[in-house]
């Protein structure tokens, strides 16, 4: 799938980002990686990280943001595949700068949809989040505009061998930004409490890893215009709290601006157009495309893989409240092997 092959990565600076070059760069012999982003001292960091590597002589490095067209315009040359995975992140932040947020999220979706299109790259999957799912924050709901505009592009390249796929799941054990790492600081800091917002609060949780494999399985698996989304258990951040230290009391906070008490992956109102397989979900375009069958084809016979899905039950809804969850003990055990010391 991927060697041989000019892969390009916006945000590759990121966590997702470092972990995916490096399982290219492990697994595959891709004619070269593009690391596109608009930090120069990451793509630094990042150039020095991977120096070790023998066929580092494939990473490139191209500054840029993805609000610009016409630099995007640049990168995208020759490009067989992309991974869209910049974009602005905090919700508290986006309730205050929501403008921010459309210009990286939506606008920025936008570009990157019309350099894939003008330049004929092959595949294309963005990664999503949770909070895309009936939003209630800006976050979300910017999330929610970009997966709609990347799924109907699908009914813009006519009979070009272009695809557009998502992939959307919850919170990254580790990434930053996220609680573990903050919690973490706290507890390196010798801090006596952990600050929660919510008694009942539940994430899905996927490490960095499986999230990784995760995309790589969806480049094999897409025809064009499927929205992926992983089965990965659920924790209560008080467990996560309780695994990380047991000793510190618990702080409640209040709910920041813009944040729910549990998230959705699948809405009972997709259900009609969501496909269960062994490990995942698919949740089909509602919108047929331009001289594509993907909707026919998925419902009566299997993907790239070779997998059958089948049409789940009306109503179903698949969220962090309801799932299966991982216990203080398993919790514990994953931040161990994701690298963090206890």
């Amino acid at each position: 799938m991927f060697n041989n092959k000019t892969i390009l990565i916006t945000g590759g600076t990121g966590s997702f980002g470092n972990h995916f070059t490096q399982r290219l760069l492990d697994k595959y012999s891709p004619k070269k990686v593009i690391i596109f982003s608009r930090d120069e001292m990451k793509q630094f960091i990042m150039q020095e990280k991977f120096k070790k590597y023998k066929n580092n002589m494939s990473l490139r490095f191209f500054l840029g943001d993805i609000r610009d067209k016409n630099r995007l315009d640049y990168a995208f040359r020759d490009v067989d595949i992309v991974i869209h995975a910049a974009a602005l992140k905090q919700v508290p932040a986006a309730e205050y700068n929501p403008s921010e947020f459309i210009q990286t999220n939506i606008i920025g979706a936008e570009n990157i949809i019309y350099s894939s299109i003008k330049n004929k790259v092959k595949k294309i999957i963005a990664l999503s989040t949770d909070k895309a799912a009936h939003p209630v924050n800006l976050y979300g709901a910017t999330k929610l505009v970009s997966d709609k505009l990347f799924i109907s592009a699908n009914n813009y390249v006519g009979k070009q061998n272009t695809m557009f796929s998502v992939v959307r799941y919850g919170n990254v054990v580790g990434s930053r930004g996220s609680v573990v790492p903050y919690f973490y600081e706290i507890i390196k800091k010798k801090g006596k409490s952990f600050p929660i917002t919510h008694k009942e609060m539940t994430r899905f949780w996927i490490t960095l890893n499986e999230g990784v494999e995760f995309v790589e399985k969806s480049f094999l698996r897409m025809i064009g215009g499927e929205i992926f989304v992983p089965k990965i258990p659920s924790i209560k951040i008080i467990d996560l709290a309780m695994a990380m230290n047991e000793k510190n009391a618990i702080k409640y906070v209040g709910i920041r601006p813009g944040e729910k008490i549990h998230e959705t992956m699948c809405t009972k109102d997709e259900s009609q157009n969501v496909l269960e397989y062994k490990n995942f979900f698919a949740i089909l375009p509602t919108i047929q495309f331009f001289g594509r069958k993907t909707q026919m084809v998925l419902r009566k016979n299997k993907n790239n893989l070779n997998e059958k899905g089948k049409v789940v039950k009306d109503n179903f809804e698949y969220n962090s409240k309801d799932n299966s969850y991982l216990n203080v003990k398993e919790i514990r055990k994953r931040l161990i092997k994701n690298g963090f010391v206890l």
